[in-house]
């Protein structure tokens, strides 16, 4: 990935997740100065993909993002967490007991690229298990499944017809014609004690 996030910046939209979610629960701003020390403009200015996934005991409790680069790195983290943590239709929203319960993972995403491939055999053997972050898209019909789902979702063709389920197609779309496919890659980081304290860090592998 072209200009990798550093542990400082890393640590930086970690804490501005949870701010984020934290100062909704008190119903007015709580900036804190501080957060930001040390980390450039330039650096929070940038328009990235970006994801912001919550987790809670190690199960998802909330994932919300952006694929595309419309956003700042700032935008993207301080709205994608408050959705993360009160719109994501799958969960209820997130309480206020919740809050010392989670933790916060960080994904940057690469601009995605369209796959093309010849049949379904082909688009599997393109596919980099646990370094493709993949979309599908028919129609009306669009779905991403981050590189960490691989971890869940080992098989290819499991994987591809989970994703098309996710996007409101056939569990065997992928197996048909007319599917565009793109794939990007991450750079994702963490929490490890649900404060940001510490960082666990994991920058996208080349694809071979």
């Amino acid at each position: 990935m072209k200009e990798p996030v550093v542990e400082k910046e890393g640590l930086a939209l970690l804490r501005l997740a949870r701010e984020s979610i934290a100062k909704k629960f008190k119903g007015r701003d709580m900036d804190d100065p501080e957060i930001f020390n040390g980390i450039s403009k330039g650096f929070l200015g940038k328009k990235r993909g970006v994801f912001v996934t919550l987790h809670k005991k190690g199960r998802l409790r909330g994932c919300i993002g952006n694929i595309e680069p419309v956003k700042t790195l700032e935008q993207g983290v301080r709205e994608n967490a408050v959705f993360a943590a009160f719109k994501d239709s799958r969960f209820a929203p997130l309480t206020l007991d919740e809050l010392n319960l989670i933790d916060i993972e960080i994904s940057i995403l690469t601009h995605p690229e369209r796959l093309v491939y010849e049949n379904p055999q082909a688009l599997v053997s393109s596919l980099a298990p646990g370094i493709d972050g993949v979309i599908v898209e028919k129609d009306h019909h669009r779905a991403t499944f981050l590189p960490q789902v691989w971890d869940q979702l080992p098989e290819p063709e499991v994987f591809l017809a989970q994703l098309c389920t996710k996007a409101g197609l056939s569990a065997a779309e992928w197996e048909k014609s007319g599917l565009r496919v793109y794939t990007y890659q991450v750079q994702s980081f963490g929490e490890l004690d649900g404060k940001g304290s510490k960082l666990k860090n994991k920058a996208p592998e080349p694809r071979g």
